[in-house]
């Protein structure tokens, strides 16, 4: 497990997960809380199974890695597996509604893009520095034993 969160002090993996979740958030907080805007969790739940035909499973998962898998993003909390499920759900999107709108906003998929840029080297690398999972591998790290030395001869 502790592999899975090791990373590097990159200031780079902070800014990105930084602003993926910042700027994932608030698409999340609309389906999840109804906030800006946003319609709520029943309401995104419906209007993903029965008007576009989702599995329930797989729209809860597009809702919880869009608002929590966020939030888990901007403090570094198992960053691989947040920027992962925000990646899914960008191939999804561009997949399933934008790619037939071509590249150009505001329907097309050039903000999916975006965020696919930013989230696949967190996949790749880890959340950098400041993030709770470098935290706990150092902790983890700094209360082992050194390991013994090989004996010479």
């Amino acid at each position: 497990m502790m592999r899975f969160l090791e990373t590097d002090d990159s200031t780079t993996r902070l800014f990105q997960r930084a602003v993926l979740g910042l700027v994932i958030f608030p698409h999340g907080a609309q389906k999840l809380l109804g906030w800006f805007g946003g319609r709520g969790l029943d309401a995104t739940l419906t209007g993903f199974t029965q008007g576009m035909g989702m599995p329930w499973l797989l729209a809860l998962l597009v809702v919880l890695a869009e608002s929590v898998g966020a939030l888990m993003l901007v403090a570094g909390v198992l960053s691989r597996l947040a920027a992962l499920g925000i990646a899914s759900v960008m191939v999804g999107a561009i997949v399933t509604v934008h790619g037939q709108h071509g590249f150009f906003a505001p329907d097309g998929f050039e903000y999916h893009l975006l965020a696919l840029g930013l989230a696949l080297p967190l996949v790749v690398t880890g959340g950098g520095r400041l993030s709770v999972d470098r935290a706990l591998v150092r902790r983890r790290s700094a209360g082992r034993a050194p390991s013994a030395l090989p004996a010479e001869g």
